[in-house]
C-alpha cells in the first residue's frame, strides 16, 4: 500500500487518481500507524514552503517520516520534493526535512523567462535512477513552481532547462523527489509512478 501523506497542503486527489488508474493500492492519510504499515510513502505539496512545513509539523508526522524512510521509499512531489531538503528560502529561512542535502531558492532563469515556471519541459537524464527506468531521455513532464533545488549533481537524476539547469528529479537513498507533477504528466508521469511502485 502507498500512503499519500495528508497534512493540509497537498494536491492529494490528483495523485490518488493516478495511482487508482494504475491499479496501485493507496490511501490518503495523516495516521502515523498507516505510514508505518505502508510499503511506500508519497509527500505531495502545493503552496509556500514555511506554511507546509508548519502544517506537517502540526501533524506530528515528521519524526515518523524520518524513521520510515530508513526502510521504505518516499516520493516528494513539487513542494513535497522541496521539503525533502535541508532549508527553504521562501519568506525567509525555514528548516526542511533534511532528507536530501541542499536547499531551495527562488529561480532566476536567464533571459526573459517568467517565474513561476509553468508548463511542459523535457527531462535531461543526469545520473541513473530507478524511477526513470521506463523513460527515455528528453521526455516531457509538467511543471508549476517558482523555487528550485540547489544540490550536488550526484543527487540529481534529471534536470530540465529553463534558462538555468533546474533539478527535476532528485534522490538520496530511499528518498526521491519530483519537482514536476508526475500525476499530471501523461504516460511519462505514469511510468515514473509505476517505477516508484516497483522499488
Amino acid at each position: 500500500m502507498i500512503a499519500i501523506i495528508d497534512y493540509g497542503a497537498g494536491n492529494l486527489f490528483s495523485v490518488k487518481n493516478a495511482l487508482d488508474f494504475l491499479g496501485l493500492e493507496n490511501k490518503i492519510t495523516n495516521s502515523a500507524d498507516d505510514l508505518r504499515r505502508a510499503d511506500r510513502l508519497i509527500l505531495p505539496g502545493v503552496g509556500a514552503f514555511p506554511d507546509a512545513m508548519r502544517m506537517l509539523g502540526e501533524t506530528g508526522l515528521i519524526s515518523v517520516i524520518r524513521e520510515e524512510v530508513q526502510k521504505k521509499s518516499l516520493l516528494g512531489i513539487c513542494l513535497g520534493m522541496q521539503m525533502l531538503f535541508e532549508k527553504g528560502y521562501e519568506f525567509g529561512e525555514t528548516d526542511g526535512l533534511g532528507l536530501i542535502p541542499g536547499s531551495v531558492k527562488l529561480m532566476h532563469p536567464a533571459g526573459d523567462l517568467p517565474v513561476p515556471h509553468i508548463g511542459w519541459n523535457s527531462l535531461e537524464k543526469n545520473v541513473p535512477c530507478r524511477l526513470l527506468d521506463k523513460c527515455a531521455d528528453g521526455e516531457y513532464v509538467y511543471f508549476v513552481h517558482s523555487f528550485a533545488a540547489e544540490c550536488d549533481s550526484a543527487n540529481v537524476a534529471a534536470y530540465c532547462d529553463y534558462g538555468m539547469k533546474v533539478p527535476a528529479l532528485v534522490f538520496s537513498g530511499n528518498v526521491y523527489g519530483a519537482q514536476f507533477h508526475p500525476e499530471k504528466s501523461g504516460e511519462t508521469g505514469l511510468n515514473i509512478l509505476r517505477c516508484f511502485a516497483e522499488i
